[in-house]
């Protein structure tokens, strides 16, 4: 049967049976709907109104963990989702530094998007293709074929959509130092892990030769890694239980040559975490001979030699030869996002700046999430008129603390610094910052003019902070962002978020908010420091079999879970693979 004669058949049944006074029926026709609406007076009429209502389409650019985190909450059927990335699989990041030495196989922590977006009940196709443009006013992505035309190279097309999802994660940042992109490895890709293990068994294999002097294999077996986050930090650290516990049994000779260096250009080593877990992971990597140079910033890079500038030695410049170098100093911009931020006026930043609402400023379409943006909290200060006269409903010109209490809870989640600043000051809510900007005066009897009110918050912007650039961010951010699109209908009628302070009504949705949930750093030697919420800090052993725990619960699917297991029983078992392949 057609699909013509189904909507006949349900046009008769209309006139044949007016009793049916209202009824729809949707029928599903590739990717997008047509309704049938009747509405029955009893004397027959006219035949029913066919509509077709299109699907929105909905493309997002990126496979990581924003990206994917997204594709895996989505469950609007109202949506036509297009993905789009060069690189068809999603990657467990945190375990790179172990694929680099050996600990787990590069294909351990990766996952298919298409065995991700097949499990999903709603329309979710992938292409394997490169993001090269955006037009944001054309409501249009230009990309590139991964795979190359014998005729006419790699194929270009447009795609259309009404959402944009930018998820393109960032490229390392080089800070523009000569030869780093030339002479230096990375480890932001399975691919760069995988050369890196290479290099560093290619460097044993080269030292074992009988062509070299002893200087000469100092300088091959010397590995310099430049940045001292977490990433550089515990490659470091693989790379020392690689070569102490694996290595020097298959080259005995080449034990006495092998160094491991590390450039930090700050006063110390993971400055994000806890002053403890620095001051242990210096004293560690000290111990284990890994000489951690602080204050180190590099200026060139050439083929055998790295030249730093040591912070306080008068701008004098010293040159240490090399074998490898890991480069690890951070995020930079992709070409295609630098284009795109200098079309909307944002060519000055690092990042794209969205909102609290993860929306691209200036954009109402177009989202980005992950490494490759960064949340623009607004300030308490620039909004602090449209706070007062919205809380002033009297409209007295002053600012009562019963008046002041309707809004707190607004305030508070649209400016999450105000509860930081609370929580600093060890104050209960903010009647007990009106109560210090006024003075020895009861709760109840405090009244505030406009000026007053702004001395009151005059430091709350001072506790505002940018998100990490980490793999929990952009995972929580792509929940996030499902879960807005998910309920998007519903919201658009009954809106949610806090009040509008500058305009009328409410926010549509609750404003991101970032959870923190801990952060690891795998420091050698079975012992892993951890920093979890409220400030508890553990190092040691049992440290390390958290970490185990939490990354194993965390991997995407139960085939990575067993693989990664199987890879860490196997290292336990046999020793690391030191094949290099």
């Amino acid at each position: 049967m057609n699909s013509l004669s189904l909507f006949k058949r349900a046009s008769r049944c209309f006139d044949d049976y007016p009793s049916l006074a209202k009824l729809v029926v949707v029928c599903t026709i590739s990717g997008g709907c047509y309704v049938a609406y009747a509405d029955a007076n009893g004397t027959g009429g006219a035949p029913p109104v066919l509509e077709e209502i299109k699907k929105k389409k909905v493309v997002v650019l990126g496979t990581g963990w924003a990206g994917t985190s997204f594709l895996k909450k989505l469950n609007n059927p109202s949506y036509d989702v297009q993905v789009i990335s060069p690189r068809n699989y999603f990657t467990f990041t945190p375990l790179l530094p172990s694929v680099t030495c050996g600990t787990v196989e590069a294909r351990s922590i990766v996952e298919p998007i298409r065995s991700i977006v097949r499990k999903k009940s709603i329309d979710i196709s992938y292409w394997e293709a490169e993001c090269f443009k955006i037009e944001a006013e054309n409501k249009k992505v230009h990309c590139r074929s991964n795979s190359e035309s014998s005729k006419n190279g790699k194929e270009e097309f447009v795609v259309d959509y009404d959402y944009l999802i930018i998820a393109m994660g960032a490229r390392p940042n080089t800070f523009n130092t000569p030869g780093v992109v030339e002479n230096c490895n990375f480890l932001k890709e399975v691919e760069d892990a995988q050369q890196i293990r290479q290099s560093v068994i290619n460097s044993f294999e080269k030292a074992s030769l009988p062509t070299f002097s002893d200087e000469e294999r100092k300088r091959i077996l010397h590995f310099v890694v430049v940045g001292g986050g977490p990433t550089g930090v515990e490659f470091a650290a693989e790379l020392h239980d690689f070569v102490n516990e694996d290595l020097v049994k298959l080259y005995p000779a080449a034990k006495d040559f092998v160094k491991i260096t590390l450039l930090e250009a700050s006063d110390h080593i993971l400055n994000m975490f806890d002053k403890r877990i620095t001051g242990f992971a210096e004293e560690k990597f000290q111990r284990d001979g890994i000489d951690v140079k602080l204050g180190s910033m590099v200026v060139k890079v050439s083929d055998k030699e790295i030249s730093t500038k040591v912070r306080g030695n008068d701008g004098e410049i010293t040159t240490i030869p090399y074998g490898m170098v890991v480069w690890s100093t951070g995020n930079g911009t992709h070409p295609v996002i630098k284009d795109f931020m200098q079309q909307i006026g944002q060519s000055n930043r690092r990042a794209l700046a969205t909102d609290e609402w993860l929306r691209v400023e200036g954009c109402s379409t177009i989202y980005a999430l992950g490494d490759c943006a960064t949340v623009n909290q607004r300030k308490v200060m620039e909004d602090i008129a449209a706070i007062f006269k919205k809380a002033d409903k009297d409209n007295s010109g002053t600012l009562t603390v019963k008046e002041f209490r309707e809004v707190i809870k607004d305030i508070c989640e649209r400016y999450p610094q105000v509860e930081l600043y609370l929580k600093n000051k060890k104050m209960r809510d903010l009647v007990d910052l009106l109560k210090m900007a006024k003075g020895d005066v009861a709760k109840e009897a405090i009244e505030l003019n406009i000026e007053e009110f702004k001395k009151a918050l005059s430091e709350v912007d001072s506790q505002m902070k940018n998100l990490p650039a980490t793999a929990q961010v952009a995972a929580q951010q792509g929940t996030y962002l499902a879960n807005c699109f998910n309920r998007m209908e519903e919201a658009e009628k009954n809106p949610e978020g806090p009040i509008r302070f500058r305009e009328e009504g409410r926010h549509r949705f609750h404003p991101f908010r970032y959870k923190h949930l801990g952060q690891f750093a795998p420091l050698g030697g079975e012992q892993t420091a951890a920093q979890l919420p409220g400030d508890w800090v553990s190092i040691g052993q049992s440290s390390q079999w958290l970490w185990y725990s939490v990354y194993a619960s965390k991997l995407v699917s139960w085939r990575t879970r067993v693989l990664v297991i199987s890879d860490w029983t196997r290292r336990f078992v046999f020793g690391r693979d030191s094949s290099g392949i």
